[in-house]
């Protein structure tokens, strides 16, 4: 069996090359992968688009917006691009004002479904979200069951990086809390995806397979997170 343990977060993300599509959840808390977005900093590749629920807060945590602040993303595509209260300017929002980063606001269902469809190999599907708006423009649209819907279009990764409360050697993930929101579809949908693992890495066979939420066919790499922590 092919290993899937790297010893440190640098080497998981050493080989991701500029232009690269990240995906890398959002929504703060136990579920963004800050370690590898961290590692991904440091290793310094530009040019990215970056997928994720927003584009970064204005906490000291690394997030989504550590690497559009050092100017390393020139996209973002994500669900919130503005911050949750008007008086604060996000780096993103600055940037995108002076027309340093370009953004695609997809609503969240849209963002969560459009990332599925790549994992599962279909091709589109219609949606009556964004229907009469401006993110509609220019899409086909058909009526079903006498609603108006708009195609959209899979959304593939390059990398995804995410974060795993649990996992085995195989790369099998269990989730908790809040990490069970964009982390499983990241997981399916990119190319090479990256795990950073809170609590331990067990051998096969070990985990309850009720419980795993992302089968290791999906996962490439594993870091387990250093007992003393990095980024909790």
């Amino acid at each position: 069996m092919k290993n899937k343990i790297y010893q440190t977060f640098d080497e998981a993300v050493a080989d991701v090359p500029d232009g690269s599509t990240v995906m890398s959840p959002g929504f703060g808390g136990v579920g963004v992968p800050r370690n590898l977005l961290a590692a991904l900093h440091r290793q310094g590749a530009k040019g990215l688009t970056v997928v994720s629920n927003n584009a970064g807060s204005l906490d000291e945590r690394v997030d989504a917006g550590t690497l559009v602040e050092a100017g390393q993303v020139k996209k973002m595509i994500c669900a919130f691009t503005a911050p949750t209260h008007p008086s604060q300017v996000t780096p993103f929002v600055r940037m995108y004002n002076n027309d340093e980063i370009d953004a695609e606001l997809v609503p969240q269902g849209t963002l969560a479904e459009r990332m599925r469809a790549a994992g599962a190999g279909i091709g589109g599907f219609f949606t009556p979200t964004s229907v009469g708006t401006e993110l509609a423009e220019g899409k086909e649209h058909r009526e079903i069951n006498g609603r108006m819907h708009v195609l959209e279009h899979p959304l593939p990764g390059d990398f995804a990086l995410i974060r795993a409360w649990k996992a085995d050697t195989f790369g099998n993930l269990q989730f908790r809390m809040a990490q069970r929101n964009f982390n499983p579809v990241m997981a399916i949908a990119a190319k090479t995806t990256v795990v950073e693992v809170e609590s331990e890495i067990v051998p096969v066979g070990e985990l309850d397979p009720d419980q795993v939420h992302v089968s290791g066919v999906y996962i490439d790499r594993l870091v387990k997170i250093p007992a003393d922590g990095i980024f909790d």
